[in-house]
């Protein structure tokens, strides 16, 4: 079976690109990175999700992207709540993490490299919410082109690296009932930006309010543990 390495967050996207590429037929290797974020808790979802989803392995990288700051996820900044769908589709939101995309498919190229894969995956999507620009396809494709530039691989010819961003076009809700279709445990995961101690979405980012938003448009019971 051919090898790849999936970004996993343990929220719902990334747990839903992981059990596509295993119904792709890849062996997974699950990356989680554990950049500073605020809702670091999400690190023990992926845990969970990489071995219910039959990951051949997970491993944690450990940067501080708080040195850098800059996002309400890496610096003392409010994470904003109760934002409408208008608010939400217009400007990059503070949430933003200054070039994580950037730096999380760095990492995920290295460890490929490592294990011999040349198919990355990541949960990036754009239709629902669309502000972040590191989950465009400009960047997706230029990221691509980089890696078969940037490695040894590519430059001797033994492979081809693709990103592949299965979820890119999907609702919320297309991605939720795709994953339910192939197993997921949304329960077990967290797409929350500002949760509490004991792990409990706080429902009011807009990372819940789309969540919820797609659980109720898939028709689909919100199994999330809610503040």
């Amino acid at each position: 079976m051919p090898k790849a390495v999936v970004l996993l967050s343990g929220g719902l996207d990334s747990t839903t690109a992981l059990a596509v590429a295993r119904s792709r037929g890849f062996d997974c290797y699950a990356l989680s990175v554990d950049y500073g974020q605020r809702h670091r808790v999400e690190l023990d979802r992926a845990a969970a999700a990489a071995k219910a989803l039959g990951a051949v392995e997970q491993r944690v990288v450990k940067i501080d992207l708080r040195q850098i700051g800059g996002s309400a996820l890496t610096a003392d900044i409010d994470v904003p709540k109760d934002r409408s769908a208008d608010d939400m589709g217009h400007g990059v939101p503070v949430t933003y993490v200054p070039a994580r995309n950037t730096i999380l498919l760095g990492l995920a190229l290295g460890y490929a490299e490592t294990v011999g894969a040349f198919d990355l995956f990541i949960g990036a999507n754009v239709l629902d919410y669309s502000g972040y620009p590191d989950c465009r396809p400009e960047f997706l494709s230029a990221f691509g082109a980089l890696a078969n530039l940037a490695t040894r691989a590519g430059t001797e010819g033994t492979g081809t690296f693709r990103v592949h961003s299965p979820l890119l076009k999907m609702t919320k809700a297309e991605i939720i009932r795709e994953g339910t279709k192939l197993g997921v445990d949304y329960g077990a995961t967290l797409s929350c930006y500002d949760p509490d101690a004991a792990g409990r979405a706080c429902g009011r980012c807009d990372s819940c309010l789309l969540r919820k938003k797609g659980f109720a448009e898939a028709g689909v019971p919100d199994p999330t543990a809610y503040q």
